[in-house]
């Protein structure tokens, strides 16, 4: 919106011409988005509070969880509109895959909504149903991957690469569509499923974000592309405006939610940003490398997975609780202890998969 603003002052004053660079847009964007999650987040957090939306314990998890009891939840509202505002101020909003990756991380945080909403102020304690969940994650996930499939402009579009090799890219063709599903719904549980202790998740979102924006950036534009041998996307670079709205909402939602937290993002913030997460990865064509950045994503839905599977077919536990978080806790970390050492995992698994882009 800005930036057609910007483009029609120029014309009074060639000093507006400065709005067009991307990377000056990337960082106001991270700026205006933090701003406003730090001015908006007390408000939200009263809201909340006066509506009786507090976080519900589980009675198996940790003792130390239940004094968090009561403490509001639904606060991943406070990142969307962050992020929804910023995008649509400082983004072109003629790129197309802007409005994807927006559409995509509102409808995840509708589903998360309504789930929250169903169990905290309605009382139902199961929220929506498994079933119903997991449906309207496929609907999203199938139309988001379907629309990017149809509008790709080149096989470059649809090919799998794979970090540390220059020459192997793979054109899925039809493949591409349950590829892409499976990469959004499985980031979007997987980052619900970390969101357990203050501030576990959001960190690593953050941090995964600002380096897929600097993929973004880099996949967009003709020069770096090739010198990195990496798939050059027309137009995805404008993702970096996004990618640094949520890392700004982020790191304003995290100043609230650094322990003890003040507030939880719920399944309206956790669904969402994993979503967020997933297709922009599938954009910039560097789905493996994302794997490799979240892998205390990737972990703690492993964990679930192996804990679930081991107890069904051999009546034992692998971890003391799942996630894996809760395993650590249990074994008497404390929980600064293991939110802390899993943002140090993340920062490692981050430089590792940027590191990729050159080592090919």
């Amino acid at each position: 919106m800005l930036l057609y603003l910007a483009d029609y002052l120029t014309q009074f004053h060639d000093g507006f011409n400065v709005f067009r660079y991307l990377t000056l847009r990337a960082i106001l964007s991270a700026l205006t988005a933090l701003s406003i999650a730090l001015l908006i987040g007390p408000k939200v957090i009263r809201r909340l509070s006066r509506n009786n939306i507090g976080q519900v314990v589980r009675d198996d998890g940790p003792e130390s969880h239940y004094s968090k009891a009561g403490t509001p939840t639904m606060g991943g509202a406070l990142i969307l509109m962050a992020v929804t505002i910023t995008t649509l101020l400082w983004g072109d909003l003629a790129s197309k895959q802007l409005w994807i990756v927006l559409l995509v991380t509102l409808a995840f945080g509708a589903v998360g909504w309504v789930d929250d909403y169903k169990k905290l102020a309605l009382g139902n304690s199961k929220g929506l149903s498994a079933r119903s969940k997991y449906f309207w994650q496929s609907v999203i996930a199938l139309a988001a991957a379907l629309v990017i499939f149809f509008t790709a402009q080149s096989s470059a579009e649809t090919s799998l690469i794979v970090p540390f090799f220059k020459a192997f890219n793979w054109d899925m063709g039809w493949w591409f569509v349950p590829f892409v599903y499976l990469m959004i719904v499985g980031a979007s549980n997987a980052v619900n499923l970390t969101d357990g202790l203050d501030g576990l998740a959001i960190m690593p979102t953050v941090m995964v974000a600002g380096a897929l924006g600097l993929i973004a950036y880099l996949t967009g534009h003709l020069y770096f592309a090739n010198y990195l041998v990496i798939p050059y996307v027309p137009g995805v670079g404008e993702l970096m405006v996004f990618c640094m709205a949520l890392a700004g909402a982020g790191l304003g939602f995290l100043w609230f939610n650094t322990y003890p937290a003040q507030v939880f993002m719920g399944d309206v913030g956790a669904l969402a940003l994993g979503a967020a997460l997933g297709v922009v990865a599938v954009l910039v064509r560097q789905e493996l490398v994302f794997l490799i950045m979240g892998g205390v994503f990737v972990m703690e839905t492993a964990s679930v997975i192996i804990q679930v599977s081991s107890y069904k077919l051999t009546g034992r536990r692998v971890f003391r609780m799942a996630p894996l978080h809760h395993h650590f806790e249990l074994k008497g970390w404390p929980e600064p202890r293991v939110i802390v050492r899993f943002w140090i995992i993340t920062v490692i698994l981050v430089l590792v998969g940027l590191a990729t882009l050159k080592l090919r």
